[in-house]
């Protein structure tokens, strides 16, 4: 969730940005303030957005009671108020927990979920997704986001006073503080990324802590999650579609760009069941590049992921 509310932030704000630095109408000061104020903005705005995009709508109690009462269920062990059940029209098997002090908190579950994963494994997805809420990382990471994005910002508007407003006098030393406070930004955004993953671990914990044999169930909903996204891209390309799933990785409880070499193995392993299935994911060496891969991403590797949750089991 972090990751997509940074993106669509980033983006937005950086836009802004350029076109009101160009026109000369910021000073510092007043740039830091307007990143500031534009993503809090944004941020009470997001479930909208989010909405619109992929294509979520509120899940009325008849049409799933079972699942409603798995929520609530889920929701009083986790100790904290039932979020609003939504659905998201996306092939693909995930889920992912967002929401505002606008709308209040949302938990949506993907049609792609529901079909893959048996009930007990959309348990242990959901308790996951309860665990964000819990912990508050929608509001923890949108305060840590504002740091780098202020730091990008300042850097991005001096070098543009130093190369498009004439000032030959500074414009070698604007351009040199730019850099290094957009160099800064990329550094601490590293940082930032790490939390990501690791409050996914606290989420997955979470999970372990209010579903009954919640490490086996998570695992193996994971593990499903991983072969069943790399089948329907593979799908959508034999049908030379090309659906935008990169644009849902940072949201979702597992990234679908990772679908494909997470399961590289799995078609000539041919796992006889669930539980093999997450060994043979799990026996898997990371390399060098899956381990810079992991750096650069919001998401943790699904191996080690995998293999947490196996210890913890």
């Amino acid at each position: 969730m972090a990751g997509t509310l940074a993106i669509i932030f980033g983006l937005s704000t950086l836009v802004f940005t350029v076109i009101m630095s160009l026109a000369g109408v910021f000073d510092i000061l007043t740039l830091g303030i307007f990143v500031v104020a534009f993503n809090i903005i944004q941020w009470l705005i997001s479930p909208y957005l989010i909405g619109a995009i992929y294509r979520v709508r509120e899940m009325p109690e008849n049409e799933n009671p079972q699942l409603h009462q798995m929520i609530e269920n889920l929701s009083q062990k986790s100790k904290i108020s039932k979020p609003k059940l939504m659905l998201a029209k996306i092939p693909i098997p995930n889920a992912f927990a967002y929401g505002s002090p606008l709308t209040g908190n949302r938990v949506a579950v993907t049609q792609g979920l529901l079909k893959s994963l048996d009930k007990d494994e959309v348990e242990a997805v959901i308790g996951h997704e309860l665990g964000h809420l819990k912990h508050r990382d929608v509001q923890v990471m949108m305060v840590v986001s504002f740091l780098p994005a202020l730091f990008y910002y300042i850097g991005f508007s001096l070098m543009l006073s130093g190369t498009y407003r004439g000032r030959r006098d500074d414009s070698g030393g604007s351009a040199l503080i730019g850099i290094g406070f957009m160099v800064f930004s990329w550094v601490l955004n590293l940082f930032i990324l790490y939390l990501s993953r690791l409050r996914e671990y606290y989420a997955d914990r979470h999970s372990i802590s209010v579903v009954d044999n919640g490490a086996q169930k998570l695992s193996m909903g994971l593990a499903k999650i991983v072969h069943t996204t790399k089948k329907v891209k593979n799908a959508a390309k034999a049908k030379k579609e090309k659906p935008n799933l990169s644009a849902f990785k940072a949201l979702f409880i597992a990234d679908p760009d990772r679908a494909i070499t997470d399961s590289a193995e799995l078609a000539a392993m041919k796992a006889q069941n669930k539980q093999s299935l997450v060994q043979k994911i799990t026996s898997r060496k990371l390399t060098f590049t899956d381990k810079l891969i992991e750096a650069l991403s919001t998401h943790p590797n699904i191996v080690k992921r995998l293999r947490a949750l196996q210890e913890l089991s």
